[in-house]
């Protein structure tokens, strides 16, 4: 069943198709919230609340976006609204084996240090790109960026990270 038909059926009244969406993607929006966040418990409040979120605003949700693209522009929001109120925490220990800099890097110090030396907005491109692994247009979608800036933003983050790299 497409993103579409479980929100068509949760807009009737069903349930369990709210269930299902929240499977679906519940543990990619986590893992993507613990890359704003080091604190595990923390992660799980912002995945909750953009879930909530997705819910209430689900009245609104347009089949000309992709449900995708809409619920990590929502989780997004949430993340960088969290991020204004405390210190950047850093990422996992998960490194995307997509990223030759994050592939050569042996230890969650060394990561931290080269995305610190990023913008925000680079950093936020280089963990959607290669974390949750988004396509540019879903790039550009959630950040509010045309698919050019997506791309310019992973190009020169990537080159400020190997330039960066110790090994």
């Amino acid at each position: 069943m497409t993103d579409d038909e479980l929100i068509e059926r949760i807009r009737d009244g069903d349930e369990h198709s709210a269930e299902e969406l929240v499977t679906r993607y519940y543990a990619a929006i986590l893992r993507y919230c613990r890359w704003h966040c080091a604190d595990d418990a923390r992660a799980e409040d912002l995945t909750q609340e953009t879930f909530l979120r997705v819910f209430k605003n689900l009245p609104r949700y347009g089949k000309r976006d992709r449900f995708k693209s809409w619920l990590y522009t929502i989780a997004n929001h949430i993340c960088v609204d969290e991020s204004r109120k405390m210190t950047w925490y850093g990422l996992s220990d998960e490194l995307p084996e997509e990223c030759e800099a994050f592939s050569k890097l042996e230890d969650r110090d060394e990561t931290e240090r080269l995305l610190q030396k990023l913008s925000g907005e680079q950093r936020e491109a280089v963990i959607l790109r290669f974390a949750q692994q988004l396509s540019f247009k879903e790039i550009a979608a959630v950040t509010g960026c045309s698919l050019r800036t997506a791309q310019s933003r992973v190009r020169c983050a990537l080159e400020i990270m190997r330039k960066g790299w110790k090994g």
